[in-house]
């Protein structure tokens, strides 16, 4: 993708205002997204956050040592003790229901099922997502105000 057309489309999200744009042609992937201060400003320019490209493959003879993990595996292990609730939509991922008010749930809050737990803002639209399990919040996965995707875990339950 030339560079020319990455500024024109930065110049698109700063036009219009928007907080992300994602773009996919051929093997390459452009993301360009905009941060929100609190008081719902943006607070920068537009910035290329993802430009993807075909993986590449490891070097032939480049195998792992018998019974060591990467970082992301570690990640993924201290996940799976709990129930993950998942991201039902893309959007912008919200502790709270406005940037002055107390978040929803804190690590160690008890829940119930159907209780609000976050906000997935989806196309100016504020979803409200509730546990889907009673119990004890162990782990807040995403950070305020970040991009999720689709089925993502966003929080781990010791379910009841």
């Amino acid at each position: 993708m030339d560079i020319q057309i990455i500024r024109k489309l930065v110049k698109i999200v700063t036009d219009a205002q928007i907080a992300e744009l994602e773009i996919e042609e051929e093997s390459m992937r452009v993301r360009i997204t905009r941060t929100l201060q609190p008081d719902g400003q943006f607070l920068q320019a537009p910035v290329v956050s993802h430009l993807a490209s075909p993986p590449v493959p490891a070097p032939p003879g480049a195998v792992p040592a018998p019974g060591a993990s990467s970082p992301a595996d570690q990640a993924t292990a201290d996940v799976t003790t709990g129930h993950e609730v998942r991201s039902p939509i893309v959007g912008t991922f919200y502790r709270a229901p406005s940037p002055d008010a107390e978040p929803f749930v804190q690590v160690g809050d008890t829940v119930t099922a159907g209780q609000t737990i976050c906000i997935i803002e989806a196309m100016k639209i504020m979803n409200e997502i509730e546990a889907d399990a009673s119990g004890k919040i162990l782990k807040i996965l995403v950070e305020n105000a970040q991009p999720v995707e689709y089925n993502q875990p966003l929080f781990v339950i010791d379910a009841v």
